[in-house]
């Protein structure tokens, strides 16, 4: 079995070593170089480029976002940007995601011997995780955040829903759940849509503070509000709601109105938040209201969620493998039986304006 061969690209001497350091641990990543910035990383990915690169964003001499602009023109490769949890980082990241980053794994300032015990596992299943990433999908504007939690079901936040469906409203509800190139086609559906249509609930796996930068930038983009939600928020047409990063995301009812709770708990299906945690909660409080949607993404996380749904009564769709950066989460929910439909990515904006 060939080794999935790494470059790190970090200016940082002491966080190159403890990457590589994680990285070696594991019989199956091979760290083929590392470089204090991107020009180095070029001279040296032309004698041997590697499956995955890890990278930082801001460097010397190339900042990290023209380094993948490049590299996506030139050689698309999965990109893994480890950065530091900040305001202004995660802005900076997001720039990089619309620049065909992948993964986010977030790196301390201060403490890295902690990082190097506490997060080696995260960083070495974003490396393997990528590997697997389509690369003829990647394009700029991809992203997810790779977790690596015990694998709790959505059992651990909520009950699964009884036999009886919740009476049938005008008002209609859209569940997206996505993770790995989730980003990008997250933009393509929801540019793609009036300012009047059904209020939308989203998951993206994606870490705390980095949510509410990409839910400002997809604003900036979109005729529909979209924003990170709080608790309490409202779900009302034309609003895109994306569940914050490091909170779990459930749609509740109250009269003929939804509105979401952002509660914390436990990582389901090694994310927070978790799909199937925000679907479990539709297929509850929504029942036949709701269309389920499941999008491209590594794992199942989201397929039982899919599948309570359409057993509630609500039609589903899971996006095709063709269009898919990775066809894990819709494959599993076909698998389970939980898809109504299985369509690309520029044939979901008209699912959800069919409702």
């Amino acid at each position: 079995m060939n080794k999935i061969k790494v470059m790190i690209v970090d200016d940082s001497a002491v966080v190159r070593q403890v990457l590589q350091a994680i990285l070696e641990r594991d019989p199956s990543i091979q760290v083929i170089g590392a470089a204090s910035d991107p020009i180095f990383a070029l001279e040296k990915m032309k004698h041997d480029w590697p499956d995955v690169i890890v990278l930082d964003v801001e460097m010397p001499r190339m900042d990290g976002i023209t380094f993948l602009k490049k590299i996506m023109a030139e050689n698309p490769t999965p990109v893994v940007i480890c950065s530091t949890l900040t305001e202004r980082g995660a802005a900076t990241t997001v720039q990089a995601m619309e620049a065909g980053a992948v993964t986010i794994v977030t790196k301390p300032k201060i403490g890295l011997k902690l990082f190097l015990t506490e997060s080696a596992s995260e960083l070495i299943n974003a490396v393997k995780e990528e590997s697997q990433v389509n690369v003829n999908r990647l394009k700029p504007k991809v992203m997810m955040a790779a977790r690596v939690e015990p694998k709790l079901t959505a059992d651990a936040i909520m009950p699964a829903a009884g036999a009886h469906a919740m009476a049938q409203t005008t008002e209609r509800i859209i569940a997206i759940g996505t993770s790995t190139g989730g980003t990008q086609a997250l933009e393509v559906v929801l540019t793609a849509l009036p300012r009047v249509c059904p209020g939308i609930v989203v998951v993206q796996h994606m870490p705390e503070k980095f949510t509410a930068a990409f839910a400002a930038r997809l604003n900036s983009v979109c005729e529909i509000e979209v924003r990170e939600a709080q608790n309490n928020d409202r779900v009302i047409p034309g609003l895109a709601l994306i569940a914050p990063g490091g909170k779990h995301m459930l749609l509740k009812r109250s009269g003929a109105y939804y509105h979401v709770e952002v509660v914390d708990g436990p990582v389901v299906n090694r994310h927070r938040p978790s799909v199937d945690v925000l679907f479990r909660s539709v297929a509850k409080f929504a029942g036949k209201n709701a269309t389920g949607i499941i999008m491209t993404g590594m794992g199942d996380d989201g397929a039982r969620g899919l599948k309570e749904m359409h057993d509630a009564g609500a039609p589903t769709v899971a996006q095709d493998e063709e269009t898919c950066v990775v066809f894990g989460m819709p494959k599993e929910a076909i698998k389970l039986g939980g898809v109504d439909r299985v369509m690309g990515l520029h044939d979901i904006p008209r699912a959800i304006l069919s409702v």
